[in-house]
C-alpha cells in the first residue's frame, strides 16, 4: 500500500502558495547544495545525497512528477501539489508518495527531503508514519 507524507503551508509559513515548478526548483537547489558539500569534502557526494533524476510522465507534467533512482538502492518517489479547504480557508500542500515497490532507501530519503522542504518553508509536516512535525512558528 502506498504511503504519503504531506507538507502543509499554514499560518506563519514562509510561503503561502507553491507550484509544481517551484517545488522542482527547490529540489534542484537541494541537489546543488549536495554538490557543494561534496566539493568541500572532496568526493562525489551528489550521488549519495541526491541519488535521483527529476522526471515526469508525458501529459502529466502539470499534475505531478517523480524522482527516479539512479542506482539499485533507490527506485522512485512521487511529488504533487494540491489545495485543501477548511472553514473557507485554502491551504496549499505538497504530497509525497512512496509507491508499493519503493525501497527502504526511498523512504529514508523521502523523510529527509520532506523535513528539508518543511523546514525551509516553515511548514507543518505529516510524515509517512502519521506523526506530525511543526516547523512553523506557533503562538
Amino acid at each position: 500500500m502506498p504511503q504519503s507524507a504531506y507538507i502543509k503551508l499554514v499560518d506563519g509559513s514562509a510561503r503561502r502558495t507553491i507550484t509544481l515548478e517551484e517545488l522542482k526548483q527547490q529540489l534542484v537547489h537541494y541537489r546543488e547544495q549536495m554538490t557543494m558539500t561534496g566539493q568541500q569534502l572532496d568526493w562525489e557526494y551528489t550521488d549519495a545525497g541526491f541519488p535521483y533524476s527529476i522526471e515526469a510522465k508525458s501529459g502529466q507534467e502539470q499534475l505531478w512528477f517523480y524522482l527516479k533512482g539512479t542506482n539499485k538502492l533507490y527506485k522512485h518517489i512521487v511529488f504533487g501539489v494540491g489545495v485543501e479547504e477548511a472553514n473557507e480557508i485554502k491551504k496549499e500542500f505538497v504530497q509525497v508518495v512512496l509507491p508499493d515497490d519503493c525501497t527502504h532507501g526511498d523512504k529514508a530519503k523521502g523523510n529527509e527531503l520532506c523535513k528539508y522542504l518543511a523546514k525551509t518553508w516553515q511548514a507543518e509536516l505529516k510524515l509517512f508514519n502519521g506523526r506530525t512535525m511543526f516547523y512553523n512558528p506557533r503562538k
